[in-house]
């Protein structure tokens, strides 16, 4: 079930451009989401998104389980 509430406290956060709670596990991707950032908003639900600072724009690029995205 998507909770709509903690999808936007973490916008909210990165719109801010505060700190990320450490437990979860902000990191940066590689491959072919190099550039880009994954946030844990629950143990299995993800967030990947990317900042671009020099035009303030935030990409939220994709949401949804382990298995949804990164599923070969």
């Amino acid at each position: 079930m998507f909770q709509v509430d903690l999808f936007k406290e973490v916008l909210q956060t990165l719109l801010e451009e505060k700190p990320l709670a450490e437990k979860q596990r902000d990191h940066a991707l590689m491959g072919n989401y190099t550039g880009f950032r994954e946030y844990h908003i629950l143990p299995d639900w993800l967030l990947i998104y990317q900042i671009d600072r020099g035009t303030l724009l935030l990409v939220t690029s994709r949401t949804g389980t382990h298995s949804d995205l990164f599923k070969k």
